[in-house]
Order: C-alpha cells, then structure tokens, then sequence
C-alpha cells in the first residue's frame, strides 16, 4: 500500500472518529447550497413559496475517500388555504463510514404579515432519527473486543424543532432556527460509540439586488453553532440572469471554497450544481465534493407562473 494510500485512510478514520463516535461532534448534515433547501434546518420556511414545493438534493462529500459522507434529501412544502398555513414533509439520510442515520420529520408554519411587503412566519417541526452502525465495515485489530460486538440497529430518537422566518416578498429574508432542542444520547452503553446528538442553531440571511432588467445579484450567509465544534459560518455570492441561469461562488470558513450554478429550465423545474474543494489539509487526499438539487413546483394560486423569487 501506498504512503497516500495510507493517508487516505488515516484520515477517514480520524473523521469517522470525529463525526460518528464523538460526543461533541458537528453531527448535521451541510449543505452548499443551502439557500435552495431552506426547509430541512428552519420549518417556518415551509409554505412561503405559495405553492407546492417538492425539493430533492444529493450530496457526495470529499471524493476519493472509502467511506466519506454521503447526503440525500428529499423535501416537500405547500400552503394550507389561505389563512397563513403551512406545511411540510422532508426525509434526509446521511451515511458515513460504518453509520447510517435516517431523519423523518413533519413542518407546520404560521405566517403573518409585518408590513405591506414583508411577512414573519413561526415553525414547528416535529419527527424521528434511527441511527444504525455496523462495526462490521471497520477493520478491527482485535476482532473480540466488546466494543465493536455489537451493532447498533435502528436506535430511534424523537426530535422537535422550532424556526422564525421573516422575508420581504422579492428582495430580503432572514431566519433563526434549531432543527432540534433535544440533545438526545443515541447509544451509551460502551466507550467507543457513546454518540449524543447536540443542539445545533442556524441563522441565515440574504438580499436581492436588481442590477439591471436581466441581472439579480443576492449575497447570503449561513452561520451555525453547535456545542463542542467551532462557529461554521458559510458565505455565498450568486448572480441570475433573466430569471434563467444562475452563476455564483461560496466560501466556508476555513474548510471549503464552491462553485455554484442553477437553471430554471421551466416555470416549474429547477436545477443546480455546486463544486467544493476542500481548503484543509484533508482536501490533499480527496478531489472535493459535488451537490445536486432539483426543485419542482406547481399548484400556484397567487400567479399563473411559478414565482420567479430568489430564495
């Protein structure tokens, strides 16, 4: 085996170490194209795009790396009538190394409005995490040990979240949210998998400039704080021409740089792309990696085409 070879997976196992095993981990699933899946970390977003919003995206992290995370989400929203009701479904899976975890949850939003042009909206997202490990797929030295004889096999946990929204209706949002208030300890019983799931708390932002007739410009942040982890702290700088073609570029605090990109290839379907190479000394043993989002929307009753708003 190759020295780089071996590096490779020193280095995966440090992550696995750091992200399935660690107590204090940053345990949620991140996304660079956040902006487009606002749903799964703030539930007060579900129902604001005023019609059926079905949201899918794939991600494939740090390629090259036997085991390295692997993200796939799958989201739906609408309004409930008229009376400022939303809601929502989302399933996301998140597999890395030995560890599969599978995240089911339900959205309610209530949305009034503040002024003329802008509306603030409370969440409530309610659901479930099962969370299996299989010590199976890791090389053991001592294949007797205690600590890895047994699996851990649909370990469920419940989880309630809460979220605020507040967003002009084509130019500005902001919005604070915790996917989920409960810090759940999934599995305790020996000293290696004693996996507890933490607190983590979202604030995101953006606004839309009309450069000209045929360009938007829309700066926005992501920032998200969980105990025991550095503050991650997301930038992203997009342009759209004629409410067509997106172009932009992102930049993660001391871990990533992106590349973004987007097409509305019709009133109703959305699709985008982005590129993440890793700025850390990770990023020498692996070639980045890739995110795929589709969004399909239909059953407007504000507009006979879907909203061309960006965000």
């Amino acid at each position: 085996m190759s020295i780089k070879n071996s590096m490779k997976h020193i280095w995966l196992l440090i992550c696995i170490l750091n992200i399935v095993f660690n107590s204090y981990s940053q345990q949620d699933s991140q996304y660079t194209q956040y902006m487009y899946n606002t749903q799964v970390i703030n539930p007060a977003y579900v129902g604001s795009r005023e019609m059926l919003s079905i949201n899918a995206l794939h991600r494939s992290q740090w390629i090259g790396l036997d085991g390295a995370p692997k993200t796939y989400s799958l989201s739906a929203n609408f309004p409930l009538g008229d009376r400022g009701i939303g809601m929502g479904l989302s399933f996301i899976r998140d597999e890395i190394g030995p560890s599969t975890e599978n995240n089911i949850s339900v959205d309610l939003s209530y949305t009034i409005p503040v002024s003329e042009y802008s509306k603030l909206s409370f969440g409530l997202k309610g659901g479930f995490n099962m969370l299996n490990i299989d010590f199976s797929k890791l090389t053991i030295e001592q294949i007797n040990d205690p600590d890895f004889r047994n699996n851990i096999n649909n370990k469920t946990s419940p989880m309630v979240g809460v979220g605020f929204y507040w967003h002009n209706e084509n130019n500005w949002y902001i919005g604070l949210s915790t996917p989920n208030l409960l810090q759940t300890k999934h599995y305790e019983n020996n000293k290696v998998s004693n996996v507890t799931e933490q607190i983590h708390v979202y604030l995101i932002g953006g606004y839309v400039f009309d450069l000209s007739e045929m360009v938007e410009f829309k700066p926005a942040f992501l920032a998200k704080a969980v105990v025991g982890a550095p503050l991650s702290i997301d930038v992203s700088a997009n342009f759209r021409f004629n409410e067509k073609f997106t172009l932009g570029a992102a930049y993660r605090l001391d871990a990533s740089i992106s590349g973004l990109m987007a097409l509305q290839a019709s009133d109703k379907i959305m699709v985008g792309y982005a590129y993440d190479y890793d700025t850390t000394e990770l990023g020498d043993y692996n070639s980045g990696s890739h995110e795929i989002f589709l969004r399909f929307e239909l059953f407007t009753k504000v507009r006979s085409t879907v909203c061309p708003r960006f965000f």
